[in-house]
């Protein structure tokens, strides 16, 4: 069971939680329907991503083969046949046809909005896999626009308005992260002397001075996000000073990469760092409180 859900990727399903961004800003996680639709939105998601990665993981099983991490996927060290891996994806792609149809059977509206975006992710992340992992630059965007669909697809078939300030901190923020797992590549890449031609067109400076550059944005867009016309007349005013909580997880974040050199993916490091985790915390519950206890 265990090889299954490492082809599935399962632990990469908490980027689908971006789906429940709108239902939270907006202060409706306490509406039904609306959180059964956003519930609706992240296992389709979930289905998604995880046929994308099965794509992935197929087309790239000779290059992972000869990586010391990626050799271990199910795929690439054989644990799961290609035949196997073909019919999990199909039952992938089924299951998600197959919600999309029963949404739109019982909440009528807001679907095709919502099928728009995940056909588009879908369409998008096969070019990626077959073409653009390899053109630097554009690859960090495809993967930034990728986060963007869903907070899109959260809005789309909850019928949420999502802000630009909301939208654009949601891509730098994916920026960051793809950034950070790309310098962590190119550092393994100096340790063990392989490499592959996504990298071609970075070097650790340049990934250095691009997540700076990146963290930098992030941090600007939620301040203007916070100071937003929309965002003033929802919350206290107050809400501005939660941008403390960010600017400290960020440059922990680029502390634990720069300084201390963790050439792990942002993932990872946001399973593993107390502080980074206590500080999304205490922003969390500063935004609870001033979303449904103000």
């Amino acid at each position: 069971m265990l090889k299954y859900l490492k082809l599935l990727r399962v632990e990469q399903w908490v980027k689908n939680f971006f789906v429940f961004l709108p239902l939270f800003f907006s202060g409706n996680v306490t509406n039904t329907g609306l959180l059964i639709k956003s519930l609706f939105a992240f296992v389709i998601f979930c289905l998604a991503a995880s046929s994308v990665y099965i794509i992935n993981d197929y087309s790239d099983i000779e290059s992972d083969r000869k990586h010391p991490e990626k050799r271990k996927r199910p795929l690439a060290s054989g644990s799961v046949s290609k035949k196997t891996a073909a019919a999990i994806f199909t039952a992938c792609v089924a299951a998600v046809l197959m919600l999309i149809y029963f949404s739109s059977a019982y909440f009528h509206q807001n679907v095709l909005e919502f099928s728009s975006v995940i056909a588009f992710y879908f369409l998008m992340n096969i070019a990626y896999t077959f073409k653009l992992k390899h053109v630097a630059i554009i690859d960090v965007f495809i993967i930034a626009s990728g986060f963007v669909l869903r907070v899109l697809a959260g809005g789309a078939i909850t019928g949420i308005l999502v802000s630009q300030w909301a939208i654009l901190l949601t891509f730098v923020l994916a920026l960051v992260l793809a950034i950070g797992k790309r310098r962590g590549e190119l550092i393994n890449a100096q340790v063990t002397g392989r490499t592959r031609k996504a990298l071609d067109g970075y070097n650790v400076q340049f990934a250095d001075i691009a997540l700076s550059i990146s963290c930098t944005l992030a941090i600007v867009c939620y301040l203007m996000f916070t100071l937003s016309p929309e965002v003033q007349q929802r919350f206290h005013p107050t809400i501005f000073y939660t941008v403390i909580f960010v600017v400290y997880a960020f440059l922990r974040y680029l502390q634990q990469t720069l300084v201390y050199n963790r050439t792990e993916s942002p993932t990872k490091i946001l399973y593993r760092d107390h502080y980074i985790q206590i500080t999304l915390l205490l922003w969390l519950v500063v935004f609870l409180l001033q979303i449904y206890f103000k």
